[in-house]
């Protein structure tokens, strides 16, 4: 790590965190919610999967939903991104101190998304599950998870890569 991200207090490395998890969960939440819309589109469920989260806040009214609504839809996403920020931050947390290899990101990142569908699909109360789980079977499951886990690792490399390009220095975990 080098010594511009060596602090005193911890207040950079929490605001380095957070960042990193702002950036790779938002690619991870928009490649797992455009895999949604595409299982949605191909088992002919239409949007439903990705209108599923906002059951959160609207109910069982939110499952039943195959249109696009700001209701649900956007409250969805919403919520959808929310939990995939919250997922990548413990996923940015283990890797802060780096450099790693692409390998051990990749397997970080499906791993995370594994705990990520454990905790969201068995330990979780009904009430606060991700509802998609409700529209798709088990392998559109396992791959929109897959997805989810591989674009974190991918978000993380390329904001590695953009900081070593620019000759800025390395951010925490690159």
């Amino acid at each position: 790590m080098s010594s511009h991200y060596k602090t005193r207090r911890g207040t950079d490395r929490l605001n380095a965190l957070a960042r990193a998890a702002a950036w790779s969960g938002s690619v991870a939440s928009a490649a797992s919610m455009a895999v949604l819309a595409y299982f949605g589109r191909r088992e002919r469920k239409g949007m439903a999967p990705m209108n599923a989260p906002s059951h959160w806040l609207w109910r069982e009214e939110s499952l039943r939903e195959r249109g696009f609504t700001v209701r649900h839809t956007v409250a969805g996403y919403l919520i959808h991104h929310g939990s995939s920020v919250f997922w990548a931050v413990p996923f940015e947390y283990l890797l802060l101190e780096g450099p790693h290899r692409p390998r051990r990101i990749a397997v970080l990142g499906l791993t995370l998304a594994a705990v990520a569908a454990g905790v969201d699909l068995k330990l979780t109360p009904k009430r606060l599950t991700p509802g998609f789980e409700r529209h798709l079977d088990g392998s559109s499951l396992a791959i929109v998870y897959g997805v989810f886990g591989l674009a974190l690792g991918a978000a993380h490399a390329l904001r590695c890569e953009q900081c070593r390009s620019l000759r800025k220095g390395r951010h925490p975990g690159c």
